[in-house]
């Protein structure tokens, strides 16, 4: 399944929603110009690397800067290839105006990083030693989605699904759309086992369950008071 639209109009121009898809097709873009083997340095220095916060004698003999905490901020804006960067960035375009509309530019710009960030916490706490770079806004986006999922569950989304190779289009109540996904990501995650089979499933699943719970902490009073009364 894939999503198209939804059917929730936005109140205000979604800024920062904006700016974060202009950040991250920038960044993409940039390393396109690279080689193999810069971009996956790249990727070991700006994403993260589990082992290089739990095994600082690894890091050094693979001349890794201590610990680099900025790689908790920049690996959300880091991608590995066209269907990674157009997947997250036409989610979080088709969800993010909307949960930025209930907090504000400001109070939506804490949310997003705060559920990268408890997104990765997820995929380390099963990864400690893991070597392999975690890179990626889903993290973060999945959380957009956990917000959405608490806001609007009588919304509809659009849903794109191929059924035996023929495309069909459903609307479907996003309760159900989100529902599906997050057991989708619970069940892959399941069957993938902790390393995830080069996909962080536990990160999808811990960024949604911490935007869930954390968007009433993040709303706008001001913007969204009948949000307060749900």
């Amino acid at each position: 399944m894939f999503p198209l639209r939804d059917t929730i109009p936005s109140r205000h121009r979604p800024l920062i929603t904006w700016a974060i898809v202009a950040i991250n097709i920038t960044v993409f873009l940039a390393t396109r110009g690279m080689s193999f083997p810069q971009e996956l340095q790249f990727m070991h220095l700006w994403g993260v690397v589990p082992a290089r916060f739990t095994h600082p004698e690894w890091a050094a003999w693979h001349g890794y800067p201590d610990g680099l905490p900025l790689a908790f901020i920049t690996h959300m804006f880091l991608h590995s290839g066209w269907l990674h960067i157009i997947g997250n960035m036409w989610i979080l375009w088709v969800f993010g105006d909307n949960v930025e509309d209930v907090m504000g530019p400001v109070r939506f710009a804490a949310f997003y990083l705060t559920c990268g960030l408890l997104a990765l916490g997820a995929h380390l706490a099963l990864n400690l030693d893991s070597t392999v770079p975690v890179v990626g806004a889903s993290g973060a986006i999945a959380g957009v989605m956990g917000a959405y999922f608490s806001l609007y569950p009588h919304a509809r989304v659009v849903t794109f699904v191929p059924i035996l190779f023929v495309p069909m289009i459903f609307e479907l109540p996003a309760v159900l759309f989100l529902g599906l996904w997050f057991l989708s990501q619970v069940f892959s995650g399941a069957l993938a086992g902790p390393e995830g089979g080069g996909v962080a499933w536990w990160a999808h699943i811990g960024g949604f369950v911490a935007g869930m719970f954390l968007v009433r902490w993040f709303m706008d009073p001001q913007r969204c008071p009948e949000c307060l009364q749900r």
